[in-house]
């Protein structure tokens, strides 16, 4: 069975419908997978064994009639931020932990077209917000590649049911990394999309002009394929563009000859270790000698990135966070006097350390006498960021730097300082500010052995050019 799980979604596609296998079976292995493992990986916070065969079975049924689909009877695992109808949606926290969604997410609505097989809900830091999957209420994410390691965060289960075989594939969102970041520190591939190119219907509320759902995968074409999936124009998100569907892969082949690929000085000076220096630059050497352009790019804003992302992140959470009071549904506090204890207490008692610092930080920097000290001034910082952005793309194709500034750290290495941890979102975070796509896939190996990741950045909607770039990097690694 350990052989099925090795496998990619495109593989398992052609092998179901050449019926070498059935999607009961494929479901069964992985399921096996995850009994194997999440002992010690902890990447679900719950699986429904039950339900996924019962899919399984229909997708078999499906296939059988020749109405099948790449992505009919291969099963996945859905960050549990994203709303389920009738399976509990967590966020990982102790707010939501007995909450049911009347609804399904139109991501989830996507896939269910398309025949998929749901194994179950992902851990993830809570409410989306953390790193390291260590801010989780349901316990700590490790990383499959080295289980004393975080797998990153927030996507940390989605990132390590991937690395781990016990998904074909994930969904995760991304408002400042968290998709890419988990990637690159488990090894594997993840798309953060186009603010826009996929419906945030259904997905819980971290910071709404950040916030962008993404797959997980093994390799470039899977992600490509799920990408092709769930991208589409829904009129009940607001902030979703009406543009036309894309096939990712039809233009995977295209290779990287011509292409101009920027390297931004901000993001090859300090912070950054020499390992992951080392290994994103050997990735530039060898995309150079398949053919591409290397230019050099200044974005002198970068610098300010950080800063801003976490005073506009943290305000848009501080509004979104308010809803739960303790009333209208979510966790509420057994024992309160009047309804202001009811607030303090459920509020108190139901979000975790990390959530409390954010809300805190953004309501502080709302408040009357502070808001165009530090909410004004960071949208002033992203509106340069995008400048930016669009400077150095009108010299380059697309943009390489590094995920983050390390391989994956060890447990409780970082908890005590948050700046700290913070710190290492330096290069995530400018590609959510300006709402551009970014791909993250390995590159190399640093400390300890881990992945180190690199990102490919491109202009809004140039989803389609990166997973080229992205495959005949893969193709050519693989031949070497």
């Amino acid at each position: 069975m350990k052989e099925l799980t090795s496998r990619s979604v495109y593989e398992h596609a052609r092998a179901l419908k050449k019926k070498e296998y059935s999607a009961v079976e494929l479901t069964q292995a992985y399921l096996e997978e995850i009994s194997r493992r999440e002992a010690e990986i902890h990447a679900y916070i719950s699986t429904n064994a039950e339900y996924a065969l019962e899919q399984a079975k229909a997708a078999d049924k499906r296939i059988a009639a020749g109405e099948g689909t790449a992505l009919t009877g291969i099963p996945a695992g859905i960050k549990d931020n994203m709303c389920t109808k009738g399976i509990a949606t967590t966020c990982a926290s102790k707010m939501l932990a007995d909450y049911v969604p009347p609804y399904d997410a139109h991501v989830i609505q996507r896939l269910q077209e398309a025949g998929y097989v749901l194994l179950g809900k992902l851990n993830m830091d809570e409410f989306a917000m953390g790193s390291t999957t260590e801010n989780s209420a349901m316990g700590v994410t490790r990383n499959p590649r080295d289980p004393s390691r975080v797998p990153g965060g927030s996507s940390g289960g989605s990132a390590a049911a991937v690395a781990a075989g016990e998904a074909a594939y994930t969904l995760g969102s991304d408002t400042g990394g968290s998709i890419r970041q988990p990637a690159a520190f488990c090894g594997v591939v993840g798309m953060k999309p186009t603010y826009g190119r996929v419906s945030r219907y259904g997905l819980v509320a971290f910071a709404s002009s950040l916030d962008q759902i993404g797959p997980l995968t093994r390799d470039v074409r899977d992600n490509a394929l799920v990408l092709s999936a769930i991208a589409g124009h829904d009129r009940r998100d607001a902030t979703c563009v009406d543009r036309p569907a894309e096939d990712y892969l039809a233009s995977l082949d295209g290779g990287v000859a011509g292409m101009r690929i920027g390297l931004p000085e901000e993001f090859f000076g300090d912070g950054i270790s020499a390992d992951v220096k080392e290994a994103v630059l050997a990735a530039a050497d060898t995309l150079a000698g398949m053919g591409a352009q290397l230019v050099q790019v200044k974005m002198p804003s970068l610098d300010y990135a950080l800063s801003a992302y976490y005073v506009i992140s943290s305000a848009e959470a501080s509004s979104n966070l308010a809803r739960f009071d303790g009333v209208r549904y979510g966790y509420r506090a057994a024992d309160f006097a009047d309804m202001e204890q009811l607030y303090q207490k459920s509020r108190s008692e139901g979000f975790g350390a990390e959530v409390k610092r954010r809300i805190m930080l953004g309501t502080f920097a709302l408040s009357s006498g502070y808001y165009d000290a530090y909410y004004k001034k960071a949208l002033q910082v992203r509106s340069l960021v995008r400048a930016d952005f669009d400077s150095a793309f009108a010299k380059c194709d697309c943009i390489l730097s590094p995920v983050a500034p390390t391989v994956a750290y060890k447990i409780g290495e970082k908890t005590s300082d948050p700046l700290e941890m913070y710190l290492g979102d330096a290069y995530s975070v400018p590609v959510n500010i300006a709402g551009v796509p970014a791909l993250s896939m390995p590159c190399g190996s640093g400390e300890g052995g881990m992945p180190v990741g690199m990102q490919l950045i491109g202009p809004a909607f140039s989803e389609a050019m990166l997973y080229r770039a992205g495959y005949a990097f893969e193709m050519e690694r693989k031949g070497e």
